[in-house]
């Protein structure tokens, strides 16, 4: 599957930037392309000056919103980031219409961090103008969800949170939810940080992306997980996961004794379990309609049986989701597994923010006019969260 990808905000782009590292890879380690086009979009020079391997010219860096923020940002005024991205979303639709192998595009990637300024704001009103003038692929979102310190130290934050996650259901096909803090190692700096939880939100779609992509018929599955299952999957808040685990020095064999072909069975199911505890954002696998899995090993590891226990133990936790499965045989020494859960009925991750946001948008009220506003329920209330659209 090959994705265009925008990254929006600092956030965004950053997260972008891995993804362009990743085509790199991709194309060098297994001579595929994942990413037809990957573009930037900013209202700070300094940020989009920052990036290390999006192309450097004005057609994959896209400064936009000058003439109101000088080329230095909307300080996380999500307003004024949709604001510009209405202005200058031109600049980002004439971006991709000149991507070269545009035709190759099967869906587009926008990400942002939902706390933001220029993120938070921009990526719904983008997704919206990329639907409108290119209606045959589908539009997903990633949206980043903030530290805990930021919660705690800027209101805003929640605010912003709360109605970028509501303009982006109301446009995007699906929306990957990830969680900043899951990954945030605390004996390690600031940047080194950062630089490793932007990693991790990118390799889970390493093999996804590649095994629909791959060229060498030594390497191409007998269940081939294309874009096509990948399309039919996703769909509303989504999450994804990546698991491993490491191979004995023992292969599938008639002649195996039960307790090694026991063991190799475990295995497949202990990289379910892994790939679930490090979903991107921390859910309840019965709640989703919908789900995949794919398996990367070497051929000599998959069997009939493998993927029979492997499909057992992930509809026994997501029990009322459509599965998908596929095989991708790449890989020597490791079992590794990604797996997505969509259409997540019920995140209490999300509602928690709404929640929080009507919230903050009734305390906001009070100290304006010193009304009273009771709670009414996320669900009636939901009307009272602004879209950015």
């Amino acid at each position: 599957m090959k994705l265009l990808v925008v990254g929006c905000g600092q956030c965004g782009g950053r997260i972008a930037d891995q993804f362009s590292k990743l085509n790199r890879v991709a194309r060098v380690q297994r001579g595929v392309e994942v990413a037809t086009n990957v573009i930037a979009v900013n209202s700070d020079v300094t940020d989009l000056s920052g990036l290390e391997h999006i192309r450097a010219d004005y057609q994959h860096r896209i400064l936009i919103g000058t003439q109101k923020t000088s080329g230095h940002g909307v300080g996380k005024i999500n307003e004024m980031g949709a604001e510009i991205a209405r202005d200058d979303g031109d600049k980002v639709i004439e971006a991709i219409k000149n991507t070269p192998r545009y035709a190759d595009t099967d869906a587009f990637l926008l990400i942002a961090g939902a706390a933001g300024g220029t993120g938070s704001g921009s990526i719904s009103v983008l997704s919206q103008q990329i639907k409108e003038r290119f209606p045959d692929k589908p539009v997903y979102n990633m949206l980043v969800l903030p530290f805990a310190y930021e919660e705690a130290t800027e209101e805003r934050s929640i605010f912003n949170v709360g109605i970028c996650l509501k303009s982006c259901y109301l446009v995007a096909d699906a929306i990957f939810l990830v969680d900043n803090q899951r990954f945030i190692k605390t004996n390690h700096s600031l940047r080194a940080n950062l630089d490793k939880i932007n990693y991790h939100m990118v390799k889970p779609f390493y093999n996804l992306l590649c095994a629909g992509e791959e060229k060498n018929s030594k390497y191409v599955g007998s269940k081939v997980m294309d874009g096509g299952d990948i399309i039919q999957t996703l769909s509303g808040w989504t999450v994804i996961g990546f698991g491993q685990t490491k191979m004995p020095n023992l292969r599938f064999n008639r002649n195996a004794d039960f307790r090694e072909q026991s063991s190799e069975m475990r295995k497949g199911a202990e990289a379910i379990n892994t790939a679930l505890a490090d979903l991107s954002l921390r859910c309840n696998p019965t709640d989703a309609k919908r789900g995949l899995y794919l398996l990367t090993a070497s051929q000599a590891d998959m069997s009939m049986e493998l993927i029979n226990e492997m499909s057992g133990a992930l509809k026994g936790m997501a029990t009322e989701a459509t599965i998908r499965t596929g095989d991708y045989p790449r890989g020597d020494k490791t079992l590794d597994v990604t797996v997505v859960l969509s259409e997540l009925v019920n995140s209490s991750r999300v509602m928690d923010y709404f929640s929080k946001t009507i919230g903050y948008i009734n305390n906001s009220r009070r100290r304006q006019s010193g009304l009273e506003y009771g709670f009414r329920g996320v669900e009636e209330s939901f009307k009272d969260i602004p879209s950015l659209l």
